[in-house]
This record gives structure tokens, C-alpha cells and sequence, in this order.
């Protein structure tokens, strides 16, 4: 065997630590998963079902904690299958094809979430309901995080055994970190996307479009997961395959042992979790603070946000690998910390209704200093192992990385649960969001109603052409008509009548069944004529008398969506001193909403309707609008409780003991010992 060329000095990159680019780029891409589809689940799953679907937060945290939990048993265990696995194709590459697979799938699966009145009227109770949504958002969330856990501990222990040299390490996970950042910015973007007509339709909410969104997602990981099949080398499989398989307890036992892991460790784990605590409020902020609660506009707002981010975090891996090397880690890590902390008390400046597009400057310091602070913590795993490979002469890089990776989404977990609590502690109000949503949605559905008819040619030398948009027009009224009135009966069946605000209730339910069965038999009706009329003269009568009534049928609708808000309302009033005048504010808006959307005359010419719908929408989002208490504590929290743990991560990291020097003399030592390993096997 030839003689390797001695290295020069200590801290030159030997030629088998060298990574090339097409390896690069195939690690760098994985990075999709764990940073920018972790990512996703994290926050949009629990703001669009608060926002969206009206479910609580506090339940959505105690659900988004779960799967976590579950991480403990399958990190620890996809990384002990990790190490010990050998195959034709090694013991990591394997489980990044199945595991980007199923990761692509269960993402679809999770968006899919069972909703509407048809499902509702499935339900005693709207309690019973709610349950049924998080059960299903439960197990989605538990199939997804599986997934994700078999791609990326395998993934991040590749990474590991990749290359020794410090280093080079760093740029290998600054690679996954550039890649990961540059698609983290669709978190906002998605919800901006599934907030696009175009993905929800007419009257539909964010969750409605993230069901297409998301299968533009799985269309990208699948072709992804085989590229990182085929293409990424394990370069010291051959080194360990002949390695004797370890119990698992054993290698956990060995792994928890080491201290500087563990110091380690505890400095990631406790900076993550003070930022994934206020993580979800960072969503609701430009929503509902700087925009008033016009959701389209907060959307655009935090996609921008999201692009700086993504932005920012890819400049920052250059200058990060620039200063690590002169720094040390350690002091790098230090200086992370310090850019994180300056990033939430420019927030106390920065959150500003008048100039909105000042969060950006935030947003800029915290991506630079997450970028360095996590990307280092997983490069410095890899000089743990190391160190630990030159003390026992063993790689179980899957170990160290599935226990790393375990306490960080612990964080994570313990941080979804408290940031439920924390929005239920700043009296943020979902059912308010979601009536008024609802409401929203019929009034663009009988928007949506009138440019059809609009669209169409009705005059009398275009009959060919107006009479089936009337029949299908109709028939679809019909039908949305008679799935209407089932969910009204079974919704006053549902009411005990004890109090005189339930009798209300009842009369208001059998006064909207009324109303609808009289639009339906209208329908009836108008169906049958138009199926024997074939004069061209009836179409303009005809087309009018749809046009009213397929639009009584939504405006009945929006008529219960305002009933129900204005009674959550009235339920609010008098429970907090601190709302009360806020409540009564809104009270007001909805009461002359409902006056307008009673006295609506759906026969009037389609652009006089057209509007005073567009006047009606204009006039929904102020209804949306929070409490000044609970803007001014969302605030709070978001910007002080990371604060308070950047604190304590900078005590721990300051007790981190491998220098630069020890970092070295590590490598050189690994190398000798190799080297002879390998002439002996000669």
C-alpha cells in the first residue's frame, strides 16, 4: 500500500477528508426534511388548525407534543438500527430512501384533515367533532414524525462519518443548513399559497389549500429520496463493517455518558426551547398585530419574512465558515447566542403597524444566528464521536445523533405544549377567527356565484350557452341546499331548550329551516322548467330566477355563520375586564353585518350584487381584530422568554471543553491509528 503524504501542519485538510461537490450537494439537499418540512408540521399544522379549523390551542399543543414523545423511543431506535444495519448499500443509505419516501407521503396524509357540515353532522356534539379533527391530526403527525426520524438520524450520522476533519465537517452541515434554509422559506410561503383561491377555491380556508400544496411538496421529496439513494457514498463502511453489533441499551448507556456531549447537548436543548416556545406566536404577530387580522395580508407579510430568512440563513453560512475556523466552535457558538439574543430586543422596536416591513431586520439577525448555532451543534456531534471513536475505537455516530436529536425535539415537544398554553394565556380568540372566516367564505361563494353568472352569456341570441350554466348552476344549489338543511334539523335537534337564550336559538334554527326549505322546493321547481323550456325568450327570466336563488341558499348560510358569531360574542362579554370594551365594539359590526346580510336582495343586477359584496368583505376583517391585551402580551412572551434561556445555553456551552487544539490533536491521533489498522490488514 502507498504511503499517504504526511500533512505539513496539523491543521491541514488530508486528501480522504475532502468532500466533493456532487457529495456536497446531494447531503447539503437532504437538509429539506429535518430544517424546512420539520418546519412546516411545527407551525402551520398548529396555526392553521387554531386559525383555520378553530380547534384549541392548548389541545393542538398538548397533540403536538406527542409525537415528540413518541421520538424518544423511535430516535434512539432508528439510530441503533442505523449503526448496526449491514447491506449491499450500507447502513445508512437504505433508510433515506424509505424514509423520504414515507415522509412524502404522510405529509399529504396529514393535510387531508376530515372537515365540513357533512362530516360535522356525524357528531353529537361540536365538541365531539373537534375531537374526532385532532385524533386525525394526532396520527397523521405520529406517521410523519416516524418518517422523518428514519431519514434524518441515519442522515445526520452519514454526515458524521463522511469526512474527519473538523472542519470539513462544519462545511458538510453548513451545506444542509444552506439548502435546508433556502426551502424553509416556504413555511410562510405555503401558507400564503394555500391562502390563494386558486388552492382553497371560492369559499374554502388555508387548510383547504395546503391539501393541494401539499402534493406539489411530495412531488419534489420522492425524486429526492432516489437521487440520495444512488448517489451518496459511505466512505467508512468498509472500516465498520466488520465491527461487532452492540446491544442497544448499551450503546444509549455509553452515548448518555460522555460529559461534553451532554454539556453540549444541554446548550442546543435549551436555546431551542426558548425559541420553538414563542415560535407559533412569531405567526400570529404579523396576523393579527401588524395587519388587524386580514390574514391574506399577514401571509404576504411572513412570506417575505420567510424569504429574508431563508436569504440571510444561506448568505451566513459563508461568513460562518469563515469565522469557525478562526473563532474556534466553541466562541462561535458563543457569538450565535449573542446575535440571537440582540434579535428579540430590536423586536421590542421593530413590531411596528406603521412600518410593517420592519421585522425584517429581526428576522435577519435571528436567521444569521440560528444558522450558526445549529449547524455547529451537529458538526461538533461529529468531534464528540471522535473523540470517542480514539477513547474505544468504535463509530456509533447514530447513537450520539439520535440521543442529540432526541433532547433537541423534546424541546421541541415541551415547546408546542407551552406555546398552546401561552396562547391560551394571552386570551387569543380561535372561535371568533373561525366564525368570522365562515362567514367570509359564504359571502366569496355568492361572490364567486356572480361572476359565473356574470361570465356567462345570458341575451336571448345565446341560449345555447346560458341554459347549462342554469341547469348545472342549479343543480348544484340543489344539492348544497339539501346537505344544508340536514345539518340545520340536526343542529336545533342538538339544542336543550333550558334558558330563554336557547328558545332563541331554536327559533332562529327553525326560522333558517324554514327559509331553506322554501329555497330548496324554489330549486325543485326552477329545475324542472328548465329541463322542458327551450325558448330562447325564458332564458333572461330564467337566469334571474336562479341567480336568486342559488344565492338565497349561500346567504343563508353566511345569515348562521353571523348567528353563531354574534352569540360566541355575547358568551365573551363580561368574562374579562381587560376585553369587555373590545367585545361590545365587535358586538356592534356583527349586529349591522347581520342586519345587511338579512335585508340582502339576491334579485337586484348582478353588478349592484357584486358591490355590495365586495362592500361586505371589505367589512369582515375588522371583525377578526384581537383584544389590545392580547396583542400586547403575544408580544411579551414572543420577545422576553428567549431572552431569559439564551441565558442559560451560554452558561452551558461556556463549560464545553474541546478546543480547537484538543479538535487536532484528536485528528492526528485518529489518523496514525488508522493508518496502522489499515497496514496491518494488508
Amino acid at each position: 500500500m502507498e504511503k499517504q503524504k504526511p500533512a505539513q501542519n496539523n491543521n491541514e485538510t488530508f486528501a480522504e477528508d475532502r468532500i466533493k461537490f456532487s457529495q456536497l450537494a446531494a447531503f447539503g439537499s437532504g437538509g429539506i426534511i429535518p430544517i424546512a418540512l420539520f418546519n412546516v408540521a411545527g407551525i402551520l399544522v398548529g396555526l392553521m388548525g387554531n386559525i383555520s379549523l378553530g380547534l384549541s390551542a392548548f389541545w393542538l399543543g398538548v397533540i403536538l407534543i406527542i409525537p415528540r414523545l413518541w421520538d424518544a423511543v423511535s430516535d434512539p431506535i432508528i439510530g441503533h438500527l442505523s449503526d448496526n444495519a449491514r447491506t449491499r448499500w450500507g447502513r445508512r443509505r437504505p433508510f433515506l430512501l424509505v424514509g423520504g419516501i414515507l415522509v412524502a407521503v404522510f405529509f399529504v396524509m396529514m393535510w387531508w384533515i376530515p372537515q365540513g357540515d357533512m362530516v360535522r353532522v356525524w357528531f353529537p356534539s361540536e365538541a365531539g367533532y373537534q375531537a374526532f379533527q385532532l385524533g386525525y391530526i394526532l396520527i397523521s403527525l405520529l406517521l410523519f414524525f416516524t418518517a422523518c426520524t428514519i431519514f434524518e438520524i441515519p442522515h445526520g450520522a452519514l454526515g458524521m462519518e463522511m469526512t474527519s476533519d473538523q472542519h470539513v465537517r462544519t462545511r458538510l452541515f453548513s451545506a444542509k443548513s444552506f439548502v435546508g434554509n433556502l426551502f424553509a422559506m416556504s413555511t410562510p410561503w405555503l401558507f400564503a399559497l394555500a391562502s390563494m383561491e386558486f388552492f382553497r377555491g371560492p369559499g374554502g380556508t388555508e387548510v383547504d389549500g395546503m391539501r393541494y400544496v401539499s402534493l406539489l411538496v411530495a412531488g419534489i421529496i420522492i425524486p429526492l429520496s432516489f437521487w440520495w439513494f444512488f448517489s451518496l457514498r459511505e466512505p467508512k463502511f468498509k472500516r465498520v463493517v466488520k465491527q461487532k453489533k452492540t446491544p442497544f441499551w448499551e450503546n444509549m448507556k455509553h452515548a448518555a455518558g460522555n460529559k461534553n456531549f451532554i454539556k453540549l447537548t444541554l446548550t442546543i436543548f435549551t436555546l431551542a426551547m426558548g425559541f420553538n416556545f414563542v415560535n407559533l406566536l412569531g405567526s400570529y404577530i404579523p396576523i393579527f398585530y401588524i395587519f388587524g387580522g386580514d390574514k391574506i395580508a399577514g401571509a404576504y407579510l411572513l412570506g417575505i419574512n420567510g424569504t429574508v430568512w431563508a436569504v440571510t440563513g444561506l448568505a451566513a453560512v459563508f461568513p460562518l465558515n469563515w469565522i469557525s475556523p478562526r473563532l474556534g466552535k466553541r466562541k462561535t457558538l458563543m457569538l450565535a447566542i449573542g446575535l440571537m439574543a440582540a434579535a428579540q430586543i430590536s423586536k421590542i422596536f421593530f413590531y411596528n403597524p406603521q412600518y410593517p416591513y420592519l421585522i425584517i431586520i429581526p428576522t435577519m439577525l435571528l436567521s444569521a444566528g440560528m444558522l450558526f448555532f445549529f449547524t455547529l451543534g451537529a458538526s461538533m456531534v461529529g468531534d464528540i464521536c471522535d473523540e470517542d471513536d480514539l477513547n474505544t475505537g468504535k463509530r456509533t455516530e447514530g447513537s450520539f445523533y439520535s440521543i442529540f436529536w432526541w433532547f433537541i425535539k423534546m424541546g421541541t415537544a415541551l415547546a408546542s405544549f407551552v406555546a398552546g398554553a401561552l396562547i391560551v394565556f394571552t386570551m387569543f380568540d380561535q372561535t371568533q377567527v373561525t366564525r368570522v372566516d365562515a362567514i367570509e367564505g359564504s359571502i366569496r361563494e355568492m361572490r364567486n356565484e356572480v361572476q359565473i353568472f356574470q361570465r356567462a352569456d345570458v341575451s336571448s341570441d345565446a341560449a345555447t350557452i346560458a341554459f347549462p350554466v342554469l341547469e348545472t348552476r342549479t343543480a348544484e344549489a340543489l344539492d348544497e341546499g339539501r346537505q344544508y338543511l340536514v345539518y340545520l334539523e340536526r343542529e336545533a335537534a342538538r339544542i336543550q331548550v333550558d334558558s330563554e337564550i336557547q328558545r332563541n336559538r331554536v327559533e332562529f334554527f327553525n326560522n333558517a329551516i324554514r327559509d331553506i326549505q322554501a329555497t330548496i322546493s324554489g330549486l325543485e321547481s326552477l329545475m324542472e322548467e328548465i329541463r322542458i323550456t327551450d325558448s330562447k325568450e325564458k332564458t333572461k327570466s330564467l337566469t334571474d330566477e336562479a341567480t336568486a336563488l342559488t344565492l338565497r341558499v349561500k346567504q343563508i348560510k353566511a345569515e348562521v355563520n353571523a348567528f353563531h358569531l354574534e352569540a360566541h360574542l355575547k358568551t365573551r362579554v363580561g368574562k374579562s375586564d381587560k376585553s369587555e370594551d373590545h367585545y361590545r365594539e365587535l358586538l356592534e359590526k356583527i349586529a349591522s353585518m347581520r342586519s345587511d346580510l338579512a335585508t340582502l336582495n339576491t334579485s337586484i343586477s348582478l353588478q349592484a350584487l357584486e358591490t355590495e359584496l365586495l362592500d361586505m368583505e371589505d367589512r369582515i376583517v375588522p371583525l377578526k381584530r384581537q383584544s389590545s391585551y392580547t396583542l400586547l402580551m403575544m408580544r411579551i412572551v414572543e420577545i422576553g422568554l428567549p431572552i431569559i434561556l439564551s441565558l442559560f445555553s451560554l452558561f452551558f456551552v461556556m463549560r464545553y471543553s474541546l478546543t480547537e487544539e484538543r479538535l487536532q490533536e484528536i485528528k492526528m491521533l485518529l489518523r496514525a491509528r488508522n493508518a496502522k489498522r489499515d497496514q496491518q490488514q494488508l
